[in-house]
């Protein structure tokens, strides 16, 4: 496909995005900006959700990793069922009845200031990391097969990426996304059936008999016992497990969306029955990623550098037209519906937990003004990964939350389940140690645990470490009120 065509097709895309935008943002407040006027069907909730949990880091890198990992990464997605259960019986009930717009406010009534602006903290520091190297693997992208090839700098395609999010963001936030999100979604799931059945075309098998293809491939291969490889099953499951409940439970941008729904009750049928599509759409993926590699080896084609180019440059080098279109869509739309809930939970946590806004109260310029704001911060990230891809992003992007939820996960942790208070003014400190000691940790594991190397489960290890802290500075008397 030329350049220009991929291009119009991704304006003709965005166009329909604003366009959405400018019909939900009438009469737009801080309340629909924040919260949707609560208002927000939980089926559409628990639909566009998928698209930013799994987001373009899924979409490119988890069927690139088929050929190193195999199938290894369900054994995760296993685990993550656990944590949504956590999440709906034990974190869901907590904010409701709370009444929160920013869940860190918990850790304001629960301990005090210095822990509530650490939590907002430690997510905006997460958040914009993840944000931005989702949004790099788009720019990589598209510098790589259509701007770059047209003369455009890297840095203009940066910037038009941050710019198209804020376009159909900026006005009513949240109430926007839920809609937005649904629509990117679909665009992403249809990408995937797509190139699975162009390439069943191309390796002349029946739709109906490539469940068997995968199933008979090397690739297929779920679950791995030897507990000195990373892939562990138990290792991987309960990883899954913490790290759903850190980057789900704990995290704005997934729970603003739920505090949109109508009550409660919504909310915990929105995430149970999201936790289940989400099963079947990651073994989607892994699925497609054995289809890559075998049609890679049918037809003798060569891998290229990096396996998050693989997916790329079979749909858009060698799958023909249709299948071009369907994975630019496709990858815009997994990357955005991810990356633009994000930059608008990180305005609401840095507004609500920073400059004390409420729904009904904050100056609306001001808000717009942080918008941009951290648009730009994300912009400037983004630039700097480019320097740093050197592995598979899905491996990088839950590293980098190994070292910064695991602080939330001890943090809230402590909260729920001991009746202490801590020093509050330590909490701060406390939080970055933690994180510090388990680099440390991981990169010395091999010669201290007599060859034991982390993987995922580096999280628990963090959220374990800030919990052994927090006993460690904890005080008498009773627990703050927690509603």
């Amino acid at each position: 496909m030329q350049p220009t065509f991929i291009l119009g097709l991704i304006g003709t895309y965005f166009l329909f995005l604003i366009l959405i935008a400018r019909i939900t943002g009438r009469k737009a407040d801080n309340t629909s900006f924040f919260l949707a006027g609560k208002s927000s069907p939980w089926y559409l909730v628990a639909f566009g959700m998928i698209g930013s949990s799994l987001s373009g880091v899924t979409f490119i890198s988890i069927p690139g990793t088929v050929n190193t990992q195999y199938f290894s990464y369900m054994q995760l997605v296993l685990g993550y069922f656990l944590g949504y259960l956590v999440i709906i019986k034990v974190l869901l009930p907590l904010y409701y009845r709370m009444q929160l717009t920013s869940i860190y406010a918990y850790l304001n009534t629960r301990f005090g200031t210095y822990s509530h602006k650490t939590g907002a903290s430690f997510f905006l520091l997460s958040r914009s990391i993840g944000s931005s190297f989702r949004l790099y693997l788009v720019a990589m992208v598209l510098d790589s097969f259509v701007l770059g090839p047209m003369g455009i700098p890297f840095g203009a395609t940066v910037a038009g990426t941050i710019l198209l999010i804020w376009l159909y963001t900026y006005r009513s936030g949240i109430k926007t996304i839920i809609w937005t999100d649904t629509l990117q979604t679909a665009f992403m799931l249809l990408a995937v059936l797509v190139s699975i059945g162009i390439i069943g075309n191309g390796l002349q098998t029946e739709w109906t008999d490539l469940g068997q293809l995968v199933a008979q491939s090397k690739y297929s291969q779920v679950f791995f016992w030897e507990w000195d490889d990373p892939r562990n099953f138990f290792k991987m499951f309960f990883s899954g497990a913490f790290i759903t409940i850190v980057m789900t439970g704990l995290d704005q941008d997934m729970m603003q969306k739920n505090l949109s729904c109508r009550s409660l009750e919504d909310a915990q049928k929105n995430m149970l029955s999201f936790s289940l599509v989400l099963i079947g759409v990651n073994a989607l993926f892994l699925s497609l990623g054995a289809l890559l590699y075998l049609y890679v080896e049918s037809h003798g084609l060569s891998l290229p550098a990096k396996a998050d180019q693989l997916f790329p440059m079979l749909a858009l080098e060698h799958f023909g037209t249709l299948a071009g279109v369907t994975f630019v869509i496709g990858l815009i739309a997994a990357a955005y519906s991810s990356a633009d809930s994000a930059l608008t939970a990180m305005t609401t946590s840095f507004c609500v937990d920073f400059l004390g806004f409420t729904p009904e109260k904050g100056s609306i310029k001001t808000r717009m003004g942080v918008h941009i704001g951290i648009s730009v911060f994300i912009g400037l990230q983004i630039w700097l990964f480019k320097s740093l891809h050197n592995d598979s992003l899905i491996t990088q992007l839950f590293t980098v939350a190994g070292y910064t939820y695991g602080p939330l996960l001890g943090l809230y942790a402590f909260g729920l389940f001991t009746p202490w208070q801590v020093r509050d003014k330590w909490v701060p400190v406390l939080a970055i140690i933690a994180p510090i000691l388990c680099f440390f940790l991981s990169q010395n594991s091999e010669k201290w645990l007599n060859g034991y190397k982390f993987g995922f489960e580096l999280l628990m290890v963090n959220g374990l470490l800030t919990f052994a802290g927090l006993w460690l500075i904890r005080r008498k008397g009773g627990t703050k009120q927690t509603a």
